[in-house]
């Protein structure tokens, strides 16, 4: 276990994320963020870098491609004991990633809605939130992944008993519910793109 020290947060379902969002800052740790959720973070007082500062790319595309970077994946991908990778992250500048929270864009509540278009369907098909779940649970071993913010409380206790760090126990438990949800969300998305 290794101490937390760079989180990127961005969220759809913001529900107490500020606390918990606080608790890390408070305990040095950086935090990245995207979009509405670093407005929400900054409004309340937290210390938030930018996805654009962090990656040196803007936003573009009305959102579409914010997350979809080196600096994002290489950070959630290199193995922390492989000394290539960390070779590889320190020649390109890019910092390890040891936290994600992160939830999807709400596909599943959109083509509920009575008169949804195709439109707003594929709008709310979310591509970096997936991606970087992914990621970081492939690398569970290294990265804490959150999706659920049910899941806030005892990590926060968690990381108080343990200077800071996650258990290997628990990133991969955490890990697990990321592709549960992730295999569930492309079958939503299958199911109603195939109707």
């Amino acid at each position: 276990m290794s101490r937390i020290k760079t989180a990127l947060i961005s969220l759809s379902d913001k529900d107490g994320i500020v606390p918990f969002a606080r608790f890390l800052s408070q305990n040095n740790v950086q935090i990245i963020s995207t979009g509405g959720t670093a407005k929400l973070l900054k409004e309340n007082g937290i210390s938030v870098k930018d996805i654009s500062d962090h990656t040196g790319f803007p936003e573009i595309m009305d959102g579409r491609v914010k997350t979809l970077h080196p600096k994002v994946h290489g950070g959630l991908l290199a193995v922390r004991s492989n000394i290539e990778h960390m070779k590889t992250l320190e020649q390109h500048g890019i910092t390890p990633i040891d936290m994600i929270i992160v939830n999807l864009y709400p596909f599943e509540k959109t083509v509920a809605k009575s008169g949804v278009t195709l439109e707003e369907a594929i709008e709310n098909i979310d591509i970096g939130g997936p991606s970087m779940l992914r990621s970081a649970a492939k690398n569970f071993e290294s990265v804490t992944v959150i999706t659920d913010p049910e899941d806030y409380t005892r990590i926060e206790r968690e990381m108080e008993d343990n200077e800071m760090s996650v258990s290997v126990d628990t990133n991969r438990e955490l890990a697990c519910k990321v592709f549960k949800k992730t295999s569930s969300y492309d079958k939503a998305i299958f199911d109603y793109i195939s109707r």
